[in-house]
């Protein structure tokens, strides 16, 4: 008998990511099964939206394992709640499959719930349909009212930081399709930047009054630190110098354009005021997690970015869908 819609939703979702279990899903009230989801927010906070979609041979490799696409899928979108300082509540998913696969699906929920349970959040309800694979989720977070992170705060005078290291995630596309027994230490442990991001939850939640403005860097840390820029109204300088860059990024290819242009890092980058660089310090040691100032904001308009000697470093493009 073939597998229907409502199969696949009650023994490979409701059951899974959709379980409600625990204090950390108190705020959903109602979740799969009905025709909208309900969620209650804490007194005093505000309730924080994003939304990604992820098609075959754009964002992910054709025959990706689907276990490595659902941790994939949901840590991307995760990283949009850290990048405004928000705490994880719910998602929805929406997934488009050519094919009922039951070995496909039964990797990808299991692997879904785990991720689900790592950021703190339960899938709260979507939709399934036939076509070309793709991922649609929506993320849903929540923050105490007027202290989410937004991108247009950053001020003349404001340090950047970036968390951990930038670039491997871009440097490893160049591995995708090499046989795990083929790779090198160095290369699998880039491929595993791409494979499975962090979202900086914990490091967001914790800019909310120190960071004056915030964003993920999925499309490449020149192009994302411009949004920053723009929305601003200022101008941005970058000591390339600085980046921080992993040991394994360093052996292979150009690591400058790799940090700058790569994209798919989902680490944050951040301002703050100069004065409270000690916090950040402080942060960093307390979240045992690299934050590196890598520039500073100034009068003016666009990004440039300086080597050492003060000349002008031109990063390639970033990631653009059109």
């Amino acid at each position: 008998m073939p597998v229907s819609e409502f199969d696949i939703i009650q023994r490979y979702f409701r059951e899974g990511a959709g379980k409600i279990i625990g204090a950390g899903t108190s705020a959903v009230r109602c979740g799969i099964g009905d025709d909208c989801a309900v969620l209650s927010l804490a007194v005093g906070h505000e309730l924080l939206l994003s939304v990604d979609t992820l098609v075959e041979s754009v964002h992910f490799p054709v025959n990706y394992s689907s276990a490595l696409l659902a941790r994939r899928a949901l840590a991307v979108c995760a990283s949009d709640l850290a990048a405004s300082g928000a705490s994880p509540l719910a998602f929805t998913l929406a997934l488009t499959l050519p094919t009922v696969d039951e070995d496909w699906l039964s990797a990808f929920s299991v692997s879904l719930a785990d991720a689900a349970a790592e950021f703190g959040m339960v899938l709260v309800g979507g939709d399934t349909t036939r076509g070309p694979l793709c991922l649609s989720l929506q993320v849903m977070g929540s923050a105490p009212a007027g202290q989410a992170l937004l991108r247009n705060g950053a001020q003349v005078g404001d340090v950047i930081y970036v968390s951990g290291s930038l670039g491997d995630a871009s440097a490893a596309l160049a591995f995708l399709n090499t046989e795990p027994a083929e790779l090198q230490a160095d290369q699998a442990d880039l491929l595993a930047r791409y494979h499975a991001p962090t979202p900086r939850l914990v490091l967001g939640q914790n800019l909310r009054n120190l960071a004056t403005a915030a964003i993920d860097i999925s499309d490449g840390l020149a192009a994302d630190l411009g949004h920053i820029l723009k929305a601003s109204g200022v101008a941005g300088v970058v000591r390339v110098q600085d980046l921080p860059l992993s040991a394994a990024l360093l052996n292979h290819g150009s690591a400058l354009d790799a940090a700058l242009s790569g994209g798919d890092d989902y680490e944050l980058c951040f301002t703050v005021p100069a004065s409270r660089r000690a916090d950040v310090a402080f942060l960093s040691a307390s979240l045992d997690l690299a934050l590196s100032e890598i520039g500073y904001i100034e009068v003016g308009h666009g990004l440039r970015c300086i080597d050492a000697q003060n000349k002008v470093y031109s990063p390639a493009n970033g990631y653009q869908h059109f």
